[in-house]
């Protein structure tokens, strides 16, 4: 069995809660990935073009610091990532996590959470930013999620 690890970036908690049912049912680590400065509500508006998320998406080198560089990503083998799906993808975050760890060998299943669309671009748009890793699509986890279901989807990645 290799080691997991779920690393998730959640802005106001629902993927929070999904990351720490995920990691319980599939007996892996748990790391948030923290921004440097909270997103605020505000910060979170996507009808306000001004907003920090709308900003952020929408400007392909953006960046958003994070608050540690505490992952201990040498110790995994697969490494499930989660995030709330923003205009299709993933945020911009999640790039700065990708960016900031050599994820070599690794296989990389992604998990997101949605008010309305899927996955998208995510994968596609992710994969530059972890060169040397398989990174996998993998799978919408809205509400209460399946053990089991989520145990098989693990075991086959």
């Amino acid at each position: 069995m290799s080691k997991r690890l779920v690393a998730y970036f959640s802005a106001s908690g629902v993927t929070a809660r999904t990351a720490r049912e995920l990691a319980d049912a599939v007996n892996a680590d748990l790391y948030e990935i923290k921004p440097s400065v909270a997103y605020t509500p505000a910060d979170l508006d996507w009808n306000d073009k001004k907003s920090r998320s709308t900003v952020e998406m929408t400007d392909p080198s953006s960046r958003p610091a994070l608050a540690d560089h505490d992952a201990m990503i040498s110790q995994y083998d697969t490494i499930l990532l989660g995030f709330p799906v923003w205009w299709y993808t993933a945020p911009s975050i999640l790039r700065t996590f990708l960016e900031s760890y050599d994820f070599t060998g690794k296989t990389v299943a992604l998990f997101a959470t949605s008010g309305g669309s899927g996955l998208g671009n995510a994968a596609a748009d992710l994969s530059s930013s972890c060169p040397g890793a398989v990174i996998k699509g993998g799978r919408l986890l809205n509400g209460a999620i399946s053990e089991a279901a989520v145990r098989q989807w693990v075991e086959t990645l």
